[in-house]
């Protein structure tokens, strides 16, 4: 049985067995292929929490009244990322075993690949919604298959055509945007149509992939491949929100914070609000 951690995202100390949610951090990013540091991503979302208050004044809901669990970060070997995922993959497993919605904050985008092959071997008719600015459609990057830029892609080899649903994808090579408008559904800069892909959508298990850079630089500059032209705060929020509302969430991350590029700590408050709003969406 996991045990809580020692410092817990604002109130999210209740036991394991109490919890219906159970946070975990996947400190990871040897495959970033631009500028590295989500390791720290994680801990400081943890950790400057504590800034925020744990009640939303969006939704008048309290953390403090919700079943999650704070478990702590991984212990991840550097240098191995198929053992990462293994890792990774494991403790989805188990969370999932127990009847528990696994939520992982990363870390660099390549962790989703490890909890998606745990939950797509549990639901075989798995959906994923994926916010991005980046389509990660890449078949490799620089010859290595297993990296950031490629994690959507090796998520599609687990779920096949037409259940992955892109948003705010704004960057990409020409091939990834050719070969995903025949295997995925992608819609550019924005969330329009995120309405009609959760009514389509209804009932369907879905896994929910938040990579924070779907957001303009301007708002969130932490980050390791910044991209202009991205959504505003209040849009994620809506968004994000809506998604853990209204879709049947069997599993869910949020990665790509580099706390350190960002001093004044803004964009780890904005990871930690985001985190906040979808946590009291899934508490149902």
């Amino acid at each position: 049985m996991l045990k809580k951690n020692v410092e817990t995202f604002l109130e999210c100390n209740k036991t394991y067995k109490e919890a219906e949610i159970v946070l975990f951090g996947a400190p990871f990013d040897s495959t970033t292929s631009f500028r590295p540091g989500t390791r720290f991503g994680s801990s400081a979302i943890r950790h400057e929490s504590f800034g925020l208050e744990s009640y939303s004044p969006y939704q008048d809901k309290d953390l403090i009244d919700s079943k999650i669990m704070d478990s702590g970060d991984l212990e991840l070997c550097f240098g191995n990322t198929k053992k990462v995922l293994s890792d990774i993959k494991r403790r989805t497993e188990g969370i999932l075993k127990d009847g528990k919605l696994p939520f992982m904050l990363g870390g660099e985008h390549l962790v989703t690949l490890g909890a998606v092959q745990a939950v797509a071997k549990k639901y075989e008719d798995l959906h994923i919604i994926h916010f991005d600015a980046h389509g990660d459609l890449r078949e490799d990057y620089l010859g290595e298959k297993l990296s950031h830029a490629c994690v959507i892609k090796r998520c599609w080899e687990l779920v096949g055509d037409n259940r992955i649903f892109q948003f705010g994808i704004r960057s990409g090579d020409r091939e990834e945007f050719r070969w995903g408008r025949e295997h995925v559904c992608t819609r550019k800069f924005d969330f329009q149509g995120l309405r009609e892909v959760l009514e389509q959508l209804q009932g369907k298990p879905v896994y929910f992939t938040l990579d924070l850079d779907v957001l303009d630089p301007s708002v969130f500059p932490g980050t390791g491949t910044p991209e202009p032209g991205g959504v505003s705060f209040d849009q994620l929020r809506q968004a994000a929100t809506l998604v853990c509302e209204k879709a049947k969430i069997v599993g869910c991350d949020v990665n790509e914070l580099s706390p350190h590029y960002d001093a004044s700590g803004a964009s780890t408050a904005v990871a930690c609000k985001i985190v906040r709003e979808m946590l009291l969406a899934l508490d149902k």
